[in-house]
C-alpha cells in the first residue's frame, strides 16, 4: 500500500484549518458576551440610581434591605417576575402577543453592536454606524404594535398605536440632527465621530459646534425611550398601562429591560455624537503621558477610555432621570405637535446651516 504525502497534508491542513476556525468562532463569542454582561450590570445600575434619585426627590429612602443600600432590589425584583405565571389572553392573537416583547428587546441590544466604548473597542465599526443604529430602532415600535393588536385590548391596542405614533413623530428630527453630525464628522461611522472631535479638546465636541441639534437630540432621545413628559404609551391614569397591561411574568419584564436598554443606548449614543466619546477631552495629551506610565499603556487607555465613557453616558442619565420625576405628562396632541411643528422644522433648519457651512469651507 502506497501513501501519498501529498495527500497527507492536504487532509492535516484542513483538519488544521477546520480547528482554527472552530477556535476563531469561540473566541468571538468571548467579546459579545463580556459586552451583554456589561450592559446587564449597566441596566441594573440604572434601576437602582432611578429609585435611589426618585426617592431623594420625593424625600423618600428607597430600597435598602435588599443587599448593601438596596443594591440588589432590581435583582430581587428580576427573580420575582421570572417565577411569576406567564397568563396569555384567551381570545388574542397568541403568536403576536409573545413575539412582540423580544423584538422590543432584540432591536435595541442589536444598537449595541455599533457603540464604541474606547479606542479600537466597538463590536462593529461600520462606515454607516450611526443610520444602522437609527433603522433598527426603528423596528421596535413595530413589537410594541404587534404586542397591542394581539393583546386583544383596546387599550393595549390604543398604547401600541401611540407608540407606533411617537416613534414615527420623533424618529425624523432624530434622524436629521445625525445627519447633520455626520457632515460636521464626514462619516457616518462612531468612531470617526469620536475621533473627529479629540482634535480639539473640551472646545472640540460636538455638543458646542451643533447646540440647537443637541437639544433636540436631547428631546427626540427622551421621547424615543418613551420617558415622562412623554410616556403616552403607557399611560397609567387614560390606559392602565397601555401595550403591557395584559402582560405578566417574564414579557412584561422583557417590556420593563427594553425601556432601560433602550435609555442606555440613547446616554452612550449622546456621548458618542456630542460629548467627545471616550476621549478625556484635553488636547495633545494622551492619557498614558498625562500618568507617566508607559508600561500596559494600552490596558490602561482602555480602561480609562470605558470609564470616561460610562462617566458622561451617566450623567446624561442622571438628566433623564431627574426630568422623569420633575415634569408632569404632556397630552397626546401636544406631544405631536411638538414633534412635527417644532422639533422637525428647527431640525430641518439645523441641517440646512450645517450643509451650508460645509459648502462654504470647501
Amino acid at each position: 500500500m502506497i501513501i501519498d504525502t501529498t495527500e497527507v497534508q492536504t487532509i492535516n491542513s484542513f483538519s488544521t484549518s477546520e480547528f482554527f476556525k472552530e477556535v476563531y468562532g469561540l473566541i468571538w463569542i468571548v467579546p459579545i458576551l463580556t459586552l451583554i454582561l456589561g450592559i446587564t450590570i449597566g441596566v441594573l445600575v440604572i434601576v437602582w440610581l432611578e429609585r435611589k434619585i426618585s426617592a431623594a426627590i420625593q424625600q423618600r429612602i428607597g430600597p435598602e434591605y435588599a443587599g448593601p443600600l438596596g443594591i440588589l432590589q432590581a435583582i430581587a425584583d428580576g427573580t420575582k417576575l421570572l417565577l411569576k405565571e406567564d397568563l396569555l389572553p384567551s381570545r388574542g392573537d397568541i403568536g403576536l402577543f409573545s413575539v412582540g416583547p423580544s423584538i422590543a428587546v432584540i432591536s435595541v441590544l442589536l444598537s449595541y453592536l455599533v457603540i464604541p466604548f474606547g479606542y479600537r473597542l466597538v463590536l462593529g465599526d461600520l462606515s454607516i454606524g450611526v443610520f444602522l443604529w437609527i433603522a433598527i430602532s426603528s423596528i421596535a415600535p413595530i413589537g410594541l404594535l404587534m404586542s397591542g393588536y394581539g393583546s386583544n385590548n383596546k387599550y393595549s391596542f390604543s398604547g401600541g398605536l401611540r407608540a407606533a405614533a411617537q416613534s414615527i413623530s420623533y424618529e425624523i428630527p432624530l434622524t436629521l440632527c445625525v445627519l447633520s453630525i455626520s457632515l460636521l464628522s464626514n462619516s457616518s461611522s462612531t468612531v470617526d465621530i469620536v475621533e473627529a472631535q479629540s482634535k480639539y479638546g473640551f472646545w472640540g465636541w460636538n455638543l458646542w459646534r451643533q447646540p440647537i441639534g443637541f437639544l433636540v437630540f436631547l428631546i427626540s432621545s427622551l421621547a424615543e425611550c418613551e420617558r415622562l413628559p412623554f410616556d403616552l404609551p403607557e399611560a397609567e391614569e387614560e390606559l392602565v398601562a397601555g401595550y403591557q397591561t395584559e402582560y405578566s411574568g417574564i414579557k412584561y419584564a422583557l417590556f420593563y429591560l427594553a425601556s432601560y436598554l433602550n435609555l442606555l443606548v440613547s446616554s452612550l449614543f449622546v456621548t458618542v455624537l456630542y460629548l467627545g466619546g471616550w476621549n478625556l477631552s484635553i488636547p495633545y495629551i494622551s492619557i498614558p503621558e498625562l500618568f507617566g506610565i508607559n508600561q500596559m499603556a494600552g490596558i490602561l487607555e482602555m480602561t480609562i477610555g470605558i470609564f470616561i465613557t460610562l462617566a458622561k453616558a451617566y450623567f446624561f442619565l442622571f438628566i433623564s432621570i431627574t426630568t422623569r420625576w420633575t415634569l408632569p405628562r404632556m397630552r397626546i396632541d401636544q406631544l405631536l405637535n411638538l414633534g412635527w411643528k417644532f422639533l422637525l422644522p428647527i431640525s430641518l433648519g439645523n441641517l440646512l446651516l450645517t450643509t451650508s457651512s460645509q459648502l462654504v469651507s470647501l
